[in-house]
């Protein structure tokens, strides 16, 4: 008999606030479990605790009650395997895009000592990223001369130049065009299928979060809830085209039922 595979990252029964004890409580008695290599999205309504998810995922806030393991071991602080982006690309613009990508080998004392011995082996990891990403030729510029789309790849190159375990993605595309959006849904499938970390994705676009993911979970509106656990059919490579098909618009259409229930919870 195979064995049973362990999740990743896992969730009992977690209720988060801010604020105190009398706080907000942004998750009410969540429970998730997400898988090795899994590409997750997570949806549902405006301020129902998407981004406290992540947080929470992340050590960057701590649980009111429950429990939250990653890779086996309770979070307790920031952890060391996240690669994080956000809907902001946050670049520095007195850095270079190669600069910026390289900044979280610099900056964290874990990885600080070993970049240092080897800049010039991660220098070249960094041009191979943004070449994977379409910025070939765009190292040497300053972020403020980048494009939003093009700040997005680099960012993405930035979170991902540590080679981390998990990659946490807070409405990433959510500022950009629709065309330049859809153009990074293509970057970044290529980008996990090649290297395979797990993902979490914060949208409120239900066609990102089916074109990229292999499960989307509904949390309800606040104080969230997981209340549904959608599994994503769609062979890989996915294409544009796919999301005109009669599948994905069902898929869509059964996602969005979802969310209207979860506004009346």
């Amino acid at each position: 008999m195979a064995p049973v595979p362990q999740p990743i990252i896992e969730l009992k029964n977690v209720t988060m606030a801010y604020g105190g004890l009398d706080g907000v409580i942004a998750l009410a008695d969540a429970n998730l479990q997400i898988e090795k290599g899994e590409f997750v999205a997570v949806v549902g309504p405006s301020g129902c605790g998407k981004s406290s998810l992540l947080k929470l995922i992340s050590g960057l806030h701590p649980p009111q009650s429950g429990s939250v393991h990653v890779a086996g071991a309770p979070v307790t602080g920031p952890l060391k395997i996240c690669g994080m982006a956000f809907q902001n690309a946050m670049l520095l613009p007195w850095r270079t895009a190669i600069e910026n990508v390289l900044l979280p080998l610099e900056i964290v004392s874990s990885h600080a000592r070993r970049y240092r011995r080897n800049r010039d082996e991660y220098r070249k990891s960094a041009h191979e990223l943004l070449t994977t990403v379409g910025l070939s030729g765009f190292e040497e510029k300053y972020s403020w001369q980048l494009s939003g789309g093009m700040q997005q790849r680099a960012s993405l190159c930035r979170a991902l130049i540590h080679a981390p375990e998990l990659l946490l993605l807070d409405e990433p595309f959510g500022a950009l065009d629709p065309f330049t959006r859809e153009d990074l849904w293509d970057v970044l499938q290529t980008l996990w299928v090649e290297r395979r970390p797990t993902v979490i994705l914060v949208t409120h676009d239900l066609r990102e979060a089916i074109f990229l993911a292999d499960t989307v979970y509904v949390i309800s509106h606040r104080p969230g809830r997981v209340i549904s656990k959608t599994k994503v059919s769609l062979s890989r490579p996915r294409q544009l085209e796919d999301t005109y098909t009669p599948a994905f618009i069902e898929l869509s259409h059964s996602l969005r039922a979802q969310i209207g229930v979860s506004k009346r919870l």
